[in-house]
């Protein structure tokens, strides 16, 4: 493991976790969005996640570093995927995009997005952004008094 591995590791959470933040933006921003290129209601975006590595992290106290299968590496985003949950159906017959006959006939197909399933997500994607900006800070404290140390000998 080397000495800045724990800040790469971070950086790869901190990257992650701000291309949450700008899905989970243009979620909201598309909250009232009836009409898209693709034809009918805004879909939700979400982030998925994956580990940079897919090996299981393991280290043996007895061996040298070197012989370890390092440590997980941090994280990548695999995807954004669109939510497959059906539209709202809202009562609107005024609206320019009500349907005009059958069942649901003054009904508007809403975008699935839920504002306050939004607002916990990024609130959660801000504390691990945080937790990882955490992460990078400390490591920087422990370099620089690992050099006020070096400078004392």
């Amino acid at each position: 493991m080397g000495l800045f591995s724990s800040i790469n590791i971070a950086s790869s959470g901190m990257s992650a976790e701000r291309l949450r933040t700008d899905v989970i933006a243009d979620n909201m921003a598309n909250v009232n969005t009836t009409r898209t290129s693709d034809g009918g209601p805004y879909r939700r975006s979400r982030v998925i996640f994956k580990p940079r590595v897919e090996q299981a992290y393991w280290r043996s106290p007895f061996l040298p570093d070197g012989m370890d299968n390092g440590i997980g590496k941090g994280v990548r985003v695999a995807e954004i995927q669109k939510d497959d949950a059906p539209a709202r159906m809202v009562h609107n017959p005024t609206h320019p995009d009500a349907i005009k006959t059958g069942e649901w006939e003054g009904y508007v197909a809403m975008p699935n997005v839920d504002i306050i399933t939004e607002m916990t997500d990024l609130i959660a994607a801000a504390r691990a952004y945080e937790a990882n900006a955490s992460v990078v800070e400390g490591s920087k404290t422990m370099f620089l008094k690992a050099l006020d140390i070096g400078s004392r000998i």
